[in-house]
């Protein structure tokens, strides 16, 4: 046995061991029913994939049948978010494409990649559009503002609405403009310097484009851009749409990107602190639109191997996805492509493709894209414990999230009884096998048991709600 697999089995012993001898926390929850909660929207669950990625037609493609069966694994109805910062190397042409492609698939872009121009042909568009119509999603397009021109854009989005025409979703206008600075930009840019420069973009594409959408600014980290967007959005009705990005580490290769860090409740170094979401709620109160997480995943630059790939993304992301459901986003794009540390689908078309562990964890969640949140407070809340309440077609469900290690047991106000019905688990939370979501079929109780490092899902009785 080598050293690392014998601290594994270490820890592990220690984990088991743990969670013999401790005892069951007691909590307790409310539920606040108002029906008048929106739903969540149907689209909420999105992938996101770099532009480069075009650059090969058959990869979204309607001929690429394993994929489109992921993708609507993933969900029924999701966004696809075309974007990231190959982005900022693509043109556009309505020519026939170079033959052979100048890769198969294209992974998540990281400092570490030296970036060369690639080109999305017109093919690459329609086989985007039969891929589009046959998983159901839409999709979120972005164009080159860091060193393209305002004519190539609108030449671009000309064929773009064209030929994805309802399944477009909305056009972005840059892919992280916030970090421009002494990258396209000079140091002295400034977010004034952004809205002037998207202005120009904006108004040549909407000239070409009758009709075209917007959304914005697809910031990294640097708020004061989604607050300076927010307010000129109101003078653009076009614009539909804020969003932004979130890793909750990075970059890989760094000390605070861990098993642990990644499951605290405001992880270290992540790029959105939760001190910070008021700035986001504001800037969609200003401008009187939603917001959609339109990149993220769990550690910038590509991901953090033995962190990004093992069970512990799955119960990051499950649990992610609900909160942001919670806080009354439009969704969520996790970012991915290629063999990406990551990426939820891993693999290409010749060699065919893998659910890497965060596949199921969106899995888990995606019952409830369409579904009216719940009211829900935990009573005496314990860190890295979260509960979300959810209504659909006449059904209540109660979700637990567990990221501690240890057992949890809720009970429920008087008069509702739960049963659970299915469980995400893993045999570690280093486990890059073996990770599952298993159906119960337990008897209703008036207290909800949660397992150390699982996710479960309750269907609830007793629960009334009030109607509107």
């Amino acid at each position: 046995m080598n050293r690392r697999r014998f601290l594994a089995s270490l820890a592990a012993s220690a984990l088991a061991l743990r969670c013999a001898q401790a005892h069951a926390l007691q909590q307790a929850i409310a539920f606040q029913p108002d029906a008048s909660l929106p739903p969540v929207p149907s689209d909420f669950i999105g992938l996101s994939y770099e532009s480069a990625q075009l650059a090969n037609p058959a990869f979204f493609s309607p001929q690429n049948p394993a994929l489109i069966a992921l993708f609507r694994e993933l969900s029924p109805r999701g966004n696809l978010r075309i974007g990231g910062g190959s982005s900022e190397f693509t043109t556009f042409t309505s020519d026939a494409p170079p033959t052979p492609p100048p890769f198969e698939v294209f992974g998540p872009d990281t400092s570490k990649i030296v970036k060369t121009g690639t080109t999305t042909t017109a093919l690459a568009l329609r086989n985007l559009r039969g891929f589009l119509d046959a998983t159901g999603w839409s999709c979120l397009y972005g164009l080159n503002l860091g060193q393209g021109t305002a004519a190539n854009a609108a030449g671009e989005a000309t064929a773009v609405q064209r030929i994805l025409g309802p399944r477009l979703l909305a056009f972005q206008i840059g892919n992280e403009p916030d970090s421009f600075r002494n990258r396209y930009r000079p140091a002295t840019y400034t977010p004034a310097d952004y809205i002037s420069e998207w202005n120009h973009f904006h108004d040549t594409v909407a000239l070409a484009v009758p009709g075209a959408r917007f959304a914005g600014p697809d910031i990294s980290n640097k708020l004061p851009y989604l607050t300076a967007f927010a307010q000129e959005a109101l003078r653009h009705p076009d614009v539909t749409l804020l969003t932004s990005h979130y890793y909750a580490m990075g970059p890989a290769g760094s000390p605070h990107a861990t098993l642990d860090n990644l499951l605290s409740d405001d992880p270290v170094s992540s790029t959105l602190k939760n001190r910070d979401l008021s700035v986001i709620e504001e800037a969609c109160d200003t401008a009187h639109l939603p917001y959609r997480m339109s990149e993220g995943n769990s550690c910038w630059n590509g991901g953090q191997s033995g962190v990004s790939d093992v069970y512990a993304s799955a119960l990051w992301s499950a649990g992610y996805i609900l909160r942001c459901m919670n806080r009354g986003w439009a969704g969520v794009n996790f970012h991915g492509g290629g063999d990406g540390v990551y990426a939820p689908i891993a693999g290409a078309p010749s060699r065919g493709f893998t659910r890497r562990p965060e596949f199921f964890g969106v899995c888990f969640v995606q019952r409830f894209a369409g579904a009216s949140l719940i009211r829900t407070k935990l009573i005496e809340t314990k860190d890295r414990v979260d509960a979300f309440a959810f209504s659909h077609r006449g059904e209540q469900e109660l979700v637990i999230v567990n990221r501690s290690l240890d057992e949890i047991q809720l009970a429920l106000p008087a008069g509702i009884t739960a049963a659970k019905t299915s469980i995400l688990h893993a045999p570690a939370l280093d486990a890059k096998d073996g990770i599952e979501i298993s159906k119960s079929h337990n008897a209703y109780k008036s207290s909800v048991t949660a397992s150390p490092y699982t996710a479960n899902i309750y269907a609830l009785r007793g629960l009334a709600l009030k109607k509107t």
